[in-house]
Order: structure tokens, then C-alpha cells, then sequence
């Protein structure tokens, strides 16, 4: 069976896109198995050379994973907040270089989204997600290094989960991350470590108490220390 381009692409990618259509409008589910090579041929009038392209290219979106064996075949995968986020990253982290974005519209997201979370985790919170947040708290004093910087973004994801909302933690942590990774560390201005220390425990105290409000406040005033000192170490990454 030969398969020719459509006006909308090659089959394989005409194929791709209507198999792509089926699995985010939910007709298959994550972990569902894909039609095999027979019923897709029947369907569509394609090749498995062609099959075998779609099925690539809908690997590489990580929408599909395939296993080999007699139980094998391609699966719809399923989502998980890391994953995504992590494709996320990239892209801001591609418009970040290229300057499509500035750190004052990076702020502006962190703004959006961690303030109400905040809200939301002091009133969701857990006594687990209280204690993994003060795991996270740090010495200001003590030499900083890698796992000052782990610890700091820590933080910030646990108060992002305890808010119970996958989606604030799936679009907010590729920023922070980038704005982390983006800015170099040795720049950072005097004092931010405290002041970074001093916001996590002002924090970390009224959501342990569930006052939302004031967690709300806080979390604003602490995204103000930092985009002040985000676009310090900007200046002088670019001077």
C-alpha cells in the first residue's frame, strides 16, 4: 500500500493529528491501548510504514508510550504535573532567552498564581505539607551552595501543592525555575538569602496558624523582595 501527502501533510501526520484529536478529547483514555496495525489500516487506508511515523511523532508529545512483548503495544500515557511542567520550562525558558518575555512579566505570573495559593494552603494544608515545609527552612548564615537553592525552590512547591490545585504547580513552577536557573547565583545582591530566609518563616507561620489572608500578604510581599532582586541581578547579568 503506498501512502501519498494529504493537503493537510504527510498520512503520517494526518493520522498523528486524528489519533492526537482522540486522546485529548478523552475517546481514549491514559493507559488505554491504541488500535493496532489492522484496524488503523482499515480505518485510515495506511500503511505500517506510515502507522509507525504517527505513532513516533505521537511519542515524541509524550502522548503514547510502547511496550514490546505479547501484552505490548502503544499506550495512551498517563499526565503527571512533573513531566508537563518540564516541557513548560522550556518553552518559557526559550522565550526568556530570547527575550520574548521580561522578568517583570515572569514576576507578574508568580504573582498570579503563588499569592492565591498561598490563600489556599493555609486553608488546605496538611500536617505533612507543614512539615515538609519546615524541612525546606534554611540557615541564612551558613554558606549557601546547592542545596540552599534546592531547598528555596522547595518551598515554594510544597506551598503550590498544598493548595490541593495541580494546575497552579503545573504552570508556576517552570517559572520560577527559569528565573532560578536564569539569573547567576553568585550576582545575588547583598542580604538575599536573609531576606529570602525571613519571608519562608513569616510564611510558613501563618499558614501553620490557616490565616489565608495574611498568607496571602506575605506571599506578596516576599514575590516583591525577589522581583526587586531579580532585576538587579538583570542589570548586572547584562551590564
Amino acid at each position: 500500500m503506498t501512502d501519498t501527502p494529504t493537503k493537510s501533510g504527510p498520512a503520517y501526520a494526518v493520522l498523528a493529528a486524528r489519533l492526537r484529536e482522540r486522546i485529548l478529547s478523552g475517546d481514549l483514555q491514559p493507559g488505554e491501548r491504541l488500535p493496532g496495525d489492522a484496524e488503523l489500516t482499515a480505518e485510515f487506508g495506511v500503511g505500517r510504514s506510515t502507522i509507525r511515523e504517527a505513532l513516533r511523532s505521537l511519542a515524541s508529545q509524550n502522548l503514547i508510550h510502547t511496550t514490546r512483548g505479547v501484552t505490548g503495544g502503544s499506550f495512551v500515557a498517563t499526565p503527571s504535573v512533573g513531566h508537563i511542567s518540564e516541557h513548560l520550562e522550556t518553552g518559557v525558558a526559550l522565550m526568556t532567552a530570547a527575550e520574548t518575555v521580561t522578568v517583570d512579566q515572569l514576576m507578574e505570573v508568580r504573582n498570579l498564581m503563588e499569592v492565591p495559593a498561598a490563600g489556599l494552603a493555609a486553608f488546605r494544608r496538611t500536617e505533612e505539607d507543614l512539615a515538609q515545609l519546615r524541612e525546606t527552612i534554611f540557615d541564612p548564615t551558613e554558606t549557601q551552595g546547592p542545596d540552599t537553592f534546592a531547598k528555596n525552590q522547595e518551598f515554594h512547591l510544597v506551598l503550590l501543592r498544598a493548595s490541593r490545585n495541580p494546575l497552579l504547580e503545573l504552570i508556576t513552577a517552570p517559572v520560577f525555575r527559569v528565573l532560578s536557573k536564569r539569573f547567576g547565583r553568585d550576582h545575588a545582591p547583598d542580604g538575599f538569602w536573609e531576606c529570602v530566609d525571613h519571608d519562608h518563616r513569616a510564611i510558613l507561620e501563618v499558614v501553620e496558624s490557616g490565616d489565608s489572608m495574611t498568607a496571602m500578604n506575605e506571599m506578596r510581599r516576599h514575590l516583591d523582595h525577589l522581583g526587586g532582586s531579580y532585576r538587579q541581578m538583570d542589570m548586572l547579568r547584562t551590564s
